[in-house]
C-alpha cells in the first residue's frame, strides 16, 4: 500500500486530474482482495504509467492501452519508465509507442461483397470473427487465454464476451456450426473452473464482474437435438456459476444485501448486478475518473454503480438512474433487475434438470423448489400494477421503478408471465416501443446507448420470442420483418452489420455511449440469421 502511495506522491497527476487519486488507489488495492485473481490487470502491472496514459488520452479509446501488446517484459518497461520519466526530454506518447504495439483489428482487413448477398456475408463473418485457441504470448498481455476456438463480437471487442455469445450462438446453430458452439460453451466452463465465474470478457481487467448469466441458456441451446452434449455434462459448472451469483446469500439477514444477493424484508432472496471493484474501469478510466467529479455520491459508491451497470450489459441506460435522466444519479446496486432474476430462474431450472438427468434426485428437487420460489417472487416484486408492465424493483426504497424498458420481455421469454400480464406487455410494446426499424430499448431518448432511439439485436430476439410464446404472433412477425429490413438496408448501404441501430430515424446510425459505432457484429449476425431462417 505504501509503495503505491509513494508512486502517486512522487509523480503527481496534473492538477486537473488530482481528484481523490489516493482514495482510488486505496480502493483498488482493497477491491482487488475480493477476488483471488491469478492475473494482474494493466493498472496493477503498470502503476502510475497506466494512470498517466489513460488520463492524458494517449489513445482516443481507453480500451486500446489495456489491450496493447508489450514489446518487452513489463518489468523492463516499468524500469525504463521510472528511469526516464523525470527527464526533461521525456515524452509519454513516444515512450508508449516505443514499448507497446496496438492490438490487432481483424475487421479492418475484411472487405464485404454487398452483391453476394446477406447470407454469404454472414457465412463469411463466422470466419472473420473466429479466433483460434489462445497461446501464451512472448510478454504478458491482459488477455485471459482460452483453450478452444471462439467468436468475438468485432471492432474494438476483440475478445469473447459473455452474454453476446448466446445470441451469436443462435446463428451458429442455424448455420450448422455445432462444433464452434460447443467450443465456446467449453471455454465458458473453463473460465468458471479457473476463476469461479464467467468474466465480462476474457481480459484481466474484467475479473471483477460478470455479465447477464446466459450460460445455462447456452447449454440448453447446445444440447437441443445434439447427441454429443447433454445438460448433465455441465451440472457442476452450472452450479459453480450459481454459487458465484449467490455468494454470501445464506448469511444474509432480512433487508440486507451482499455481493449479488439481496434478502428482502420478508426473507425473499433475489439478485442484483454488483461489480467487486469500486474504482474507475480500466478500459474507460478517464471517463469514470471525470464522471466521479460530477456526482454527489461518494466516489466508491458511484464507481461501483457504474461498474455494476457495465455488468448488466446495459452500459449505459436511464434505466439505472434514480431520476431517469442523469448519469450522476446512477443507482444500479439499489435495483433488482427483472431480466437478471428471470435468468437466475432459468439457471435454477437448468441445474435441476441437469441433476435429474444425472440421477441426483435430491438436488433436482432442491433446485426446482428454488426456481418455483423465484417465479413467485418475480411475479410479486416485478409486476407494476400501476403501469401494467414489468419493471425493476428498488430494494432500498421498497418501490418499483416507473421506467418502461424492454427488460419487461424477459418474463415472457422464460414463460413466467401470466397470460393477462403478457397481453398488457404486448399492447405496450406495440403502442410505444415499435418503431419503423424495430423496438426501441426504452421510452427515454438520451445520449446513452441503451436508450431510445437505439435498438439492439438481443432485445429484439427476446421480445419476439417472448411474444410468440404467448400467441402474439402477428406483432412478433411485424417486429421481425422491421428488424430484418433495417439490418439489410444498412448492409446494402455500408456493407456492414452494426452493433446497434437507430430504429426511429432509420437512415441515421445508432449513437451514444463511450465509443464509436462498432461493426462486425457477433450478436447482430446471430440474431439476424436465426430470424431469417425461422421466418
Amino acid at each position: 500500500m505504501s509503495q503505491h502511495k509513494l508512486l502517486i506522491n512522487q509523480n503527481p497527476i496534473p492538477n486537473q486530474f488530482s481528484f481523490k487519486v489516493t482514495l482510488f488507489v486505496f480502493l483498488l488495492m482493497a477491491s482487488g482482495q475480493l477476488f483471488a485473481q491469478k492475473e494482474l490487470s494493466p493498472r496493477q502491472t503498470y502503476p502510475d504509467l497506466f494512470e498517466k496514459v489513460q488520463l492524458a488520452r494517449i489513445y482516443p479509446d481507453g480500451k486500446s492501452f489495456v489491450d496493447a501488446i508489450p514489446k518487452k517484459d513489463p518489468s523492463a518497461i516499468m524500469a525504463a519508465y521510472y528511469a526516464q520519466k523525470k527527464l526533461a526530454t521525456f515524452n509519454l506518447k513516444n515512450f508508449v509507442a516505443e514499448n507497446f504495439s496496438m492490438p490487432e483489428n481483424h475487421n479492418a482487413v475484411y472487405q464485404s461483397d454487398i452483391n453476394a448477398g446477406i447470407e454469404k456475408h454472414l457465412d463469411t463473418l463466422w470466419t472473420v470473427l473466429k479466433r483460434n485457441p489462445d497461446t501464451v504470448s512472448k510478454f504478458k498481455t491482459s488477455l485471459l487465454l482460452l483453450p478452444h476456438p471462439y467468436l468475438v463480437p468485432g471492432g474494438r471487442f476483440r475478445e469473447i464476451y459473455y452474454w453476446d455469445s448466446y445470441f451469436t450462438m443462435l446463428g451458429l446453430q442455424k448455420a450448422g456450426k455445432t462444433k464452434i458452439m460447443k467450443d465456446m460453451v467449453d471455454n465458458f466452463a473453463y473460465l468458471i473452473n479457473q476463476y469461479g465465474f464467467i468474466p465480462n470478457g476474457n481480459r484481466s481487467y474484467y475479473l471483477t464482474r460478470s455479465q447477464p448469466p446466459f450460460f445455462a441458456a447456452m447449454v440448453q441451446l447446445l444440447t437441443q437435438n445434439n447427441t454429443n452434449a447433454k445438460l448433465a455434462d455441465y451440472k457442476d459448472v452450472l452450479e459453480k456459476e450459481y454459487n458465484f451469483w449467490m455468494k454470501g446469500a445464506a448469511q444474509l439477514k432480512n433487508g440486507t444485501a451482499i455481493n449479488h444477493s439481496v434478502k428482502l424484508a420478508d426473507g425473499t432472496l433475489l439478485n442484483r448486478y454488483y461489480d467487486a471493484g469500486d474504482v474507475p474501469r480500466e478500459e474507460s478510466y478517464r471517463e469514470d475518473f471525470e464522471a466521479a467529479k460530477l456526482t454527489k455520491q461518494q466516489p466508491a459508491v458511484f464507481l461501483r454503480n457504474v461498474r455494476s451497470a457495465a455488468e448488466s450489459g446495459w452500459d449505459f441506460s436511464s434505466r439505472w438512474f434514480a431520476d431517469g435522466k442523469n448519469f450522476s444519479q446512477i443507482i444500479t446496486t439499489d435495483l433488482l433487475p427483472v431480466d437478471l432474476n428471470t435468468l437466475m430462474y432459468n439457471l435454477e431450472i437448468a441445474i435441476a434438470a441437469a441433476n435429474q438427468q444425472a440421477g441426483n434426485k435430491v438436488k433436482a428437487v432442491l433446485f426446482y423448489a428454488r426456481a418455483a420460489k423465484r417465479k413467485t417472487a418475480i411475479l410479486k416484486y416485478f409486476w407494476n400494477t400501476d403501469l401494467n408492465f414489468f419493471t425493476d424493483y428498488n430494494w432500498k426504497t421498497k418501490s418499483l421503478s416507473n421506467q418502461f424498458t424492454l427488460a419487461a420481455s424477459f418474463p415472457l421469454y422464460f414463460k413466467l408471465a401470466t397470460p393477462a400480464q403478457a397481453k398488457s406487455v404486448a399492447e405496450k410494446i406495440e403502442k410505444d416501443f415499435l418503431k419503423a426499424g424495430g423496438l426501441i430499448t426504452t421510452l427515454t431518448t438520451s445520449k446513452e446507448q441503451w436508450d431510445a432511439p437505439n435498438a439492439w439485436a438481443p432485445l429484439q430476439y427476446i421480445s419476439i420470442k417472448g411474444l410468440h410464446h404467448y400467441g402474439f404472433d402477428k406483432l412478433a412477425d411485424d417486429i421481425t420483418s422491421r428488424w430484418i429490413n433495417q439490418n439489410i438496408a444498412v448492409f446494402k448501404e455500408t456493407g456492414k452489420l452494426m452493433e446497434k441501430y437507430n430504429v426511429v430515424e432509420t437512415n441515421s446510425k445508432g449513437g451514444g455511449g463511450e465509443y464509436p459505432l462498432q461493426d462486425g457484429f457477433g450478436w447482430t449476425n446471430g440474431v439476424l440469421l436465426k430470424l431469417m431462417k425461422d421466418k
